[in-house]
């Protein structure tokens, strides 16, 4: 039998209709079969295959999986037509078309500054954490037993950042610049009670920072005074102040005369430092400050058009109850050894709801253990020279630019200079050279000078001036007033590590100490652990999408806007949006976002009166908190004994606050893990009401394909990239929180003072850069590209699917909190454990430490009910790994069947003393009723895929009560 064969021009037709564009691959004039790579994506992201799902369709006693889906998702909100997103192609081809996207970017020399300079990334740093996942898949610390590597990459963050600061505490970072600088705001207005409501912000201020505070400030009724801090005389009561340190068009200010007079006046100075400026600048605890702010993307972290980029926090210790963000602390384990974990946890949003002082629940960890990692690469001696060679090179231009006859700033400068000349010609000039400078107004540019710049692009600069050389430089002299002359980074940790080989041995035996997807399953409940496929990871560190900077021209960024627009049309697709906007760069962040614009939407209308926020008493703690920064009132709404939104009280409430009802805020399927029969009539009593339905779209991997917010009554809705989409944890962050509208809220977008994203009518920026954690936008972009519609549907089926066998096989061990109209739960489960303390003594955390003896990362714990677990397998396990996890709980419910019929004490037990580690295998007494096989080695696979914690049982209220958060002295490892 011949081989068939295919003409030339149907070749030829074949591979124009591979050519990207936004619509479907043209249709062959020529009938001949379709020749496609037959390697498909999703059958490598998704874990189970046709005999595995039969066999698990049949402990659920189904036939199909349209059965499941047909009797778990309610039928009145199911999407009736498949998801018109392309079908999904291999990764070789996307990779390939996702790089001709990339290629309409231009990499520029972008000498810009506002807060972003270009920088080196070491290549071991690059390597072995931005490209690695297990660094990169690694869970929030919450289980500090198995995150200890993590955790001391973030105590070196924090102590680099103290030392820099000169100030006495640092958190594990912000999300950026301006979000740090609006942290700073809110916080000093919570601490300072002089009962004024005005900030005052430096002129000198990056103008995206001044815009974040303005959006943050606007709802809470703050005023924001922008000024000089020269001339201001406090003639008005002030609670805070924000300066600049360089200022933004370079200046370095003496500021301890305007920090006295503020403290005089009752209030609290923050200062946003440029860090590689404070090794040798003075620092800001130095002369005064009481809060230190900014941005480490300096230290090792592209450019990214924007982010993710690490900011970090500093404060005195005297406020640690009030800082933002997480915090890493030292404490000891049960053995008396230091071991790290998050520090007084009591300050999250979680806990303290709508008293909670920032919803901030994402910090940058991946950004920041990067930028620590940086200064451990580096050391005080190399940050030093490198701050050293940046001045010089800055001191050569000018004093080549000020020969020319061109007039520079009068006061002293570390790496910016502000040149007086006709900008535009400027401009132009140096565009032909291939490089970016920053138009301050139509007689100023401003250049900033970084750690990439060489003398060649020294001479292209001074060219662009019409000069042709550089002069000789003598010893550039920054003033005396401002030198730094305290030490910094005098840690061992930053000088012990300094060859390739003690970092790359440093960096893997701190990876080691961590728990990631390399591992083992993640099963946490809202937090959507899935496949981060590497095809998707690869184009983040292309320099075509690294190496731009965030307020390049738009019409060198074309390949970012042609993803942007993609991306954008997919997910309104997927949500049943009219608009989206991709700026919010973390879950908390959308959730903001999405409700200034309802509040804007309320205000266009005049009904400036509805501020009330009904949020179900089961939602997440991020939501009242959000809704408190903007500006809104939270009402609480009851659940039934289902789980569910009380709709009788939901109904009441709304009615009750008729005239001021602003939102509601819910989560579906809902946040105890079930699809709620009544969200339409849910929507439909707000919107009757003249509120606003704004869903927090944590549990999207649920909807996917089967039915659309949009659809079925909701008129905001957030996306956790992280979760959903498959952007990686990150030990903790980064995030991106996309919001998507209905049409009637469009106008109303995110906008952006430096380079516009919305109209006129939109909220002011809610994020430093305009697009928000661009950068890492292109891993979303291939995994949907990558699945398809059909593809990204059946992600979402077998996501439930895996959810109700794990709940099916476990009911007969654990009571199911929570199951729908049908006996069926979404994509996660909640197994009750509350029998246990009452009957052997055992709490929820017990068991959560054992499972990390049979080599799991527990579940989301007591959340969101107390003494619970929250499981959520995600589609992209294997049935072996979900059976796993399943054969592990029933072995530790027979564990503590044990206890309960009185064959084991209840104090000194397997679950009490877990996690067991390498001490208890390897100490030479054994005084426990129970054997080291027993409680190392508890299944066949641990014996030959062991992982081992790090450290036991942490004592958290020791760690509290001596609160500690910088690198410990090295002895107190051994």
């Amino acid at each position: 039998m011949s081989e068939p064969t295919v003409s030339v021009s149907a070749l030829s037709d074949y591979a124009r209709s591979l050519d990207f564009d936004s619509s479907e691959p043209s249709e062959s004039t020529v009938s001949t079969p379709e020749l496609t790579y037959t390697d498909r994506f999703v059958d490598r992201h998704i874990g189970v295959r046709g005999e595995e799902i039969r066999a698990m369709l049949a402990v659920l006693g189904l036939n199909s999986i349209s059965d499941l889906i047909e009797q778990a998702v309610p039928k009145s909100i199911r999407i009736q037509r498949p998801l018109q997103i392309r079908s999904g192609r291999s990764e070789y081809e996307l990779l390939k078309e996702l790089k001709a996207i990339a290629s309409k970017n231009q990499v520029l020399r972008s000498l810009i500054g506002m807060g972003y300079s270009n920088c080196i990334t070491p290549p071991v740093i690059q390597r072995n954490i931005l490209e690695n996942p297990g660094w990169y898949t690694q869970y929030t610390p919450y289980q500090p037993e198995i995150s200890q590597g993590r955790l001391e990459a973030l105590l070196n963050f924090q102590t680099m950042i103290m030392d820099l600061t000169g100030l006495e505490i640092a958190n594990a970072s912000l999300l950026d610049e301006g979000t740090a600088a609006a942290e700073a705001m809110s916080m000093s207005y919570g601490i300072v009670k002089n009962k004024a409501k005005t900030f005052w912000v430096s002129e000198a201020c990056h103008p995206q920072t001044i815009e974040v505070i303005q959006t943050r400030a606007l709802p809470l009724g703050i005023e924001v005074i922008v000024g000089d801090h020269r001339t201001f005389e406090f003639d008005t009561p002030i609670f805070g102040a924000l300066l600049q340190y360089p200022a933004t068009d370079g200046a370095i200010y003496d500021y301890s005369e305007f920090v006295d007079r503020a403290h005089q006046a009752g209030a609290l100075v923050t200062v946003a430092a440029d860090l590689l400026s404070l090794t040798l600048l003075k620092a800001p605890g130095e002369f005064g400050a009481d809060i230190a702010i900014g941005n480490t993307q300096r230290f090792g972290v592209p450019l990214g058009y924007g982010g993710p980029h690490a900011a970090y926090f500093a404060t005195k210790e005297v406020y640690k109850r009030q800082l933002p963000g997480r915090l890493v602390g030292v404490s000891k384990d049960r053995n008396g050894q230091p071991a790290l974990r998050l520090a007084l946890q009591t300050r999250e949003q979680h806990i303290r709801r709508d008293k909670a002082t920032s919803n901030i629940c994402t910090a940058q960890v991946l950004l920041a253990v990067i930028a620590g990692m940086y200064a451990v690469y580096h050391g005080a001696e190399g940050l030093r020279k490198i701050a050293d060679r940046v001045h010089r090179l800055t001191a050569q231009l000018a004093i080549a630019l000020q020969k020319l006859g061109l007039k520079l700033g009068t006061e002293p400068y570390f790496d910016t200079l502000k040149v007086e000349c006709d900008a535009d010609a400027v401009l132009a000039r140096a565009l032909q050279k291939g490089i970016n400078l920053r138009k301050i107004d139509s007689d100023t540019v401003g250049i900033s000078i970084d750690e990439t710049t060489s003398q060649a692009d020294l001479l292209d600069l001074v060219g662009c001036f019409a000069g042709r050389s550089l002069p000789a430089i003598p010893d550039p002299q920054i003033p005396s007033a401002f030198i730094r002359t305290s030490k910094y980074l005098t840690h061992p940790t930053f000088s012990a590590y300094r060859s390739e080989t003690e970092l790359l041995r440093y960096m893997y035996r701190l990876q080691s100490r961590d728990l990631s997807l390399t591992s083992a399953m993640i099963p946490l409940g809202s937090c959507t652990m899935k496949l981060n496929a590497t095809a998707e990871m690869i184009p983040i560190t292309w320099p075509e999408f690294g190496q731009i900077h965030p307020f390049a021209p738009t019409n060198q960024t074309q390949g970012y806007q042609t993803l942007f627009q993609q991306l954008e049309s997919w997910l309104s697709e997927i949500t049943g949006f009219a608009g989206i906007s991709l700026q919010p760069n973390a879950g908390s962040q959308g959730e903001y976002a999405g409700l200034l614009v309802i509040r804007q939407y309320h205000q266009s209308r005049g009904d400036t009166h509805r501020t009330i926020c009904l949020i179900p008493q089961s939602a997440h703690g991020t939501n009242p908190a959000s809704a408190v920064m903007a500006g809104m009132k939270v009402v609480a709404i009851a659940c039934d004994h289902e789980g569910n939104i009380d709709i009788a009280d939901l109904k009441a409430k709304a009615e009750q606050h008729r005239e001021n009802l602003a939102a509601l805020m819910v989560t579906y399927p809902s946040t105890h893990g079930v699809f709620e029969e009544g969200i339409r009539e849910i929507c439909a009593i707000v919107h009757e009401n003249g509120g606003q339905v704004y869903m927090d779209g944590a549990n999207m991997n649920a909807q996917v394909g089967l039915c659309r917010p949009g659809d079925f009554g909701a008129d905001v809705c957030h996306l956790n990239l992280h979760k959903t989409f498959c952007i990686p944890h990150g030990g903790g962050g980064p995030g991106v929180g996309p919001i998507g509208v209905a049409s009637h809220l469009v106008p109303f977008l995110p906008n952006h003072s430096v380079v516009a994203t919305s109209g006129e009518s939109g909220i002011g920026a809610v994020s430093a850069a305009p697009w928000g954690s661009a950068s890492i936008l292109p891993i979303s972009w291939m995994y949907i590209a990558m699945m398809g519609g059909q593809g990204l549907t059946e992600a979402t089926e077998i996501a439930i699917l895996n959810a109700n066998y794990i709940a099916k096989r476990l009911e007969g061990h654990y009571p199911v909190l929570y199951k729908g109209k049908n006996g069926w739960v979404a994509h996660e489960c909640i197994l009750d454990l509350r029998e246990f303390k009452k009957n052997a003594d055992i709490e929820v955390d017990d068991i959560a430490k054992r499972l990390i003896d049979y080599g799991f990362h527990p579940p989301t714990v007591s959340w969101p009910v107390a003494g619970t677990v929250m499981v959520e397998p995600t589609e992209s396990e294997s049935k072996a790994e979900l059976d796993r996890f399943c054969d592990a709980m029933i072995a530790i419910r027979e564990e503590i069947r044990a206890i309960e019929n009185g064959n084991v004490d209840r104090t000194n037990n397997l679950l009490k003393n877990a996690p067991h580690t390498v001490a208890d295998l390897t100490s030479e007494t054994w005084d426990r009723p129970y054997s080291r096989q027993e409680a190392i080695f508890p299944t066949t696979w641990t014996k030959a895929n062991k992982f081992y914690p790090a450290v036991g049982r942490i004592d958290n209220a020791f760690g509290d009560r001596n609160l500690v958060c910088s690198c410990l002295p090295m002895d107190a490892y051994e």
